[in-house]
């Protein structure tokens, strides 16, 4: 009897820790645990305008009204950074930018959707913890092709990261604010006060851009 009961003990110690392992590991030391993580990281960022010491554009989150904004046919920069955060690596990524209302494409990877304003590129694969960082300009739409009731607008600019069963997404803001024009029709010639333009209206170097013509970076 004292036998029987030792080894009764020994069988009620021992297979907690058994259970653990095979639940982990399996049977035969494999892991059975579930299938890998698989996550993707996408940020979208603004260009403010400002350069440091090494001439590099920064870029924000997000520009708010209180910050400088942009006017009427002047360009916006932003910068798409997209992450393998997964233990794996992933196959067959795809990057949509989605353009606000009232801005045309100008230059970035991909094709352009002008019906659905949409910029579309792909990654064959991203390794565990590799990152790809890609630039797209924007071009706002001249003044004539704003909203009439609207002197400041802040748009968003959505950016979306899927692979596999993985997907993010992020947004940028930035703000427009439309000449003021006189009785006579023209913008005043004055110097603006605080809460000026964040890029000078300059000639457009090229007349298609309005249009929303697609030109493809080039490499």
């Amino acid at each position: 009897m004292k036998q029987i009961l030792i080894a009764i003990a020994f069988l009620l110690i021992t297979a907690p820790a058994v259970s653990a392992a095979a639940g982990q590991y399996g049977q035969y030391g494999q892991y059975v645990g579930g299938a890998p993580s698989r996550d993707i990281m996408v940020d979208k960022m603004v260009a403010t305008g400002q350069k440091t010491k090494g001439g590099q554009q920064t870029f924000v989150d997000n520009l708010t009204p209180s910050d400088p904004r942009f006017t009427p046919g002047t360009q916006v920069t932003f910068q798409v950074k997209v992450k393998n955060t997964s233990d794996v690596t992933l196959s067959n990524v795809q990057v949509q930018d989605i353009l606000p209302d009232y801005v045309d494409a100008v230059e970035g990877p991909g094709d352009f959707d002008p019906n659905t304003r949409t910029i579309t590129w792909n990654y064959a694969e991203l390794k565990s913890g590799e990152e790809k960082i890609e630039r797209v300009v924007a071009q706002i739409k001249p003044q004539a092709q704003l909203p009439a009731d609207k002197g400041l607008m802040c748009l968003n600019n959505k950016a979306v990261a899927t692979a596999d069963n993985a997907r993010d997404e992020d947004t940028a803001q930035f703000c427009v604010e439309k000449q003021v024009v006189t009785e006579q029709g023209k913008a005043p010639t004055t110097t603006p006060e605080a809460g000026a333009p964040l890029l000078a209206i300059g000639a457009l170097n090229l007349a298609g851009l309005a249009g929303g013509i697609w030109l493809r970076k080039r490499a």
